[in-house]
C-alpha cells in the first residue's frame, strides 16, 4: 500500500499500512534555504547541487529522504522526511548548503480534504 499522512504529538508523519497495521515512518520537515539568485540558477547548477545532496543522503542512510523542493527568487524550500531536525542540519552541513530555518510540519491543508 501507499504512504498515508498522520498527525501525532503535533507533527505530521508519513505512515504506511502494512498487513492492516499503521506503521509510523518519519516526521516531515520544511527547510528554508536563503540562496541569493536561486531563481536564476541554471539547470546545470541545480543538477550539480541536487546530485551532491542525493550523494550525501545515500551516505546518511534511508532514514532521511528528500521529497521535493520549491525554488523562488532568493530562497529554496525543501520538504524532507527525517527522524529529527539534527539530521536535516547535518545533511545541509555535509552538502554545503544553508538550512536557515528548519520547521516540523504540523498539518497539511489542501482543497480536497477541506470539503
Amino acid at each position: 500500500m501507499g504512504l498515508v499522512r498522520s498527525v501525532e504529538s503535533g507533527c505530521l508523519f508519513l505512515t504506511k499500512v502494512v498487513h492492516g497495521r499503521l506503521l509510523k515512518l518519519m516526521p516531515q520537515f520544511v527547510i528554508e534555504r536563503e540562496i541569493q539568485g536561486a531563481g536564476s540558477l541554471t539547470e546545470e547548477q541545480i543538477r550539480e547541487v541536487s546530485l551532491r545532496s542525493l550523494e550525501t543522503l545515500k551516505e546518511m542512510g534511508p532514514q532521511i529522504q528528500w521529497l521535493h523542493s520549491y525554488v523562488t527568487e532568493d530562497k529554496v524550500y525543501c520538504v524532507y522526511i527525517a527522524p529529527d531536525e539534527n539530521s536535516i542540519r547535518e545533511h545541509a552541513r555535509r552538502t554545503g548548503v544553508p538550512a536557515d530555518r528548519v520547521s516540523a510540519v504540523r498539518r497539511l491543508i489542501d482543497p480536497i480534504h477541506v470539503k
